[in-house]
Parts: C-alpha cells; sequence; structure tokens
C-alpha cells in the first residue's frame, strides 16, 4: 500500500529514469563533468536545449542588485532567431540589410495589438520607443520588450540585428535571484557548450552588483529540456573562468 509521500511524488518517464542509473543527483561536480554528464543523460528523440540556472547571491526587488545584461554566445544557440525591428524611415532598409525578418513602425504596432507574436527578439530605435510603450505589456511578459540596457534600443540596428541572429542571449534573474540562460543544443557536444558557458558567466560576473554582499554565484546546475539537473561546485568557477 502506498503513503502518502508515495502518492504524491511525481512521477518520471522509464526514459528518465533509466538516465538516472548510477547518477546522485545531489554531488556537486566539477563544470565539465557535469556538462558531460548532462549530455550524456538526454534521451529525448529531438535535439534537445542544454540550459543552466544560477542561484546569485541578489535581492531583486533592491534595483541596486538586480543583475540584467546580454551576451553573445561564441558558438550560438544552434536555433533560428526571428527578429521584428520596430523602426521607420531609413533604419527600415538597414533593419532588412541585416537580416531582421519583421520591420515596421506603426504597421507592426498594429499587429502586435492585435494579437501577433510570432518572433524571438525584439529591437527599436529610441524614436519609435513612445510607440512600442503601447505594446508593454503585451511585450514585457514575454521577454520581447526592447530595453536599452540589454542594447535592444539603439540607432545600430545592424549590429543589435546580428547579434540576436548570431545567438544573442539576454538574460536577468527572477523574483529569487535565479538566473535562466540557454547552452545551445545537445549535438553541439561538451565543447561548445562549455564555451558558450563560459562567456555567460564571464558576462555575468561582470555584472556582479557592488550592492550584493557574501557569495555571488551561490548555486548553478545544468540540464537538457527533458534531462535532470546536475548540481556544480561553484567554488570551481574562479578557476573555469580562468583557464
Amino acid at each position: 500500500m502506498q503513503n502518502d509521500k508515495e502518492k504524491t511524488m511525481p512521477k518520471h518517464g522509464k526514459n528518465f529514469r533509466k538516465a538516472l542509473d548510477g547518477v546522485d543527483l545531489q554531488e556537486r561536480l566539477g563544470i565539465e563533468d557535469a556538462v558531460s554528464k548532462s549530455l550524456a543523460a538526454s534521451f529525448a528523440k529531438f535535439d534537445e536545449t542544454v540550459d543552466v540556472a544560477i542561484c546569485l547571491g541578489v535581492d531583486p526587488k533592491y534595483s541596486d542588485q538586480m543583475v540584467r545584461g546580454a551576451v553573445s554566445l561564441p558558438h550560438g544557440l544552434g536555433k533560428t532567431v526571428r527578429v521584428a525591428v520596430f523602426c521607420k524611415g531609413e533604419k527600415e532598409n538597414e533593419a532588412r540589410d541585416a537580416g531582421a525578418d519583421f520591420v515596421g513602425g506603426e504597421d507592426l504596432v498594429a499587429k502586435v495589438k492585435g494579437g501577433w507574436l510570432d518572433f524571438d527578439a525584439a529591437v527599436a530605435t529610441p524614436d519609435v520607443m513612445a510607440l512600442v510603450g503601447q505594446i508593454g505589456r503585451l511585450l514585457g511578459p514575454r521577454g520581447l520588450m526592447p530595453n536599452a540596457k540589454t542594447g535592444t534600443v539603439t540607432f545600430d540596428v545592424n549590429k543589435a540585428v546580428t547579434e540576436l541572429k548570431a545567438g544573442r542571449v539576454d538574460f536577468k534573474v527572477d523574483k529569487a535571484g535565479v538566473l535562466h540562460a540557454p547552452l545551445g543544443k545537445v549535438s553541439f557536444g561538451s565543447e561548445k557548450i562549455l564555451g558558450n558557458l563560459k562567456a555567460l558567466l564571464d558576462a555575468v560576473m561582470r555584472l556582479k552588483p557592488s550592492a550584493a554582499k557574501g557569495a555571488y554565484m551561490e548555486a548553478m546546475a545544468i540540464s537538457t529540456t527533458m534531462g535532470p539537473g546536475f548540481k556544480i561546485d561553484v567554488t570551481q568557477i574562479k578557476k573555469f573562468l580562468e583557464g
């Protein structure tokens, strides 16, 4: 007969359980080891995304402890990024030449107001931000709102679009102080995933708020879309970045 605890425990499929054979999920691993084991534990029939979760020693409810930024991953993300650019005049041609998928001003804003959101990232020139502000409540919750701090509110449309297409990742801590970011696909292999992770960690370290006290990186884990999370020994991060 099952006890109450067993009844409430989440049930994983046999492939997930098989991936855990001989694995201690409480063990804190070296970074290279964690990435290698995460890739090996991947079992889905599609090319899973590799993600990292970093628990930071910050309290985001204070503005001087918010960690937010962007990084161009050296090996990209292995996916097509659909970019929408809100602009007008000559900047429209610049956006199209840079490879933007959707370009426009009032017409594009009207389209979004109508419920269209078939893009993965957005860029806006400063002179149309008042217009874009009208759809902020639609873009914001989906992480699509252009922001000057992440370089997506800019007159340098060519650079912004090129970086987003190449695999630029925007990141920020959530209310609990945890930062989530994709690192690429399982098919990349360990070397490319580690290269992308190094670029991300370097960017996050540079953004450490002066108001944050104590340990900055408190915990970290690597996982694939369907796989288990492998905990990382955060004391190894400094050595990894210097290597």
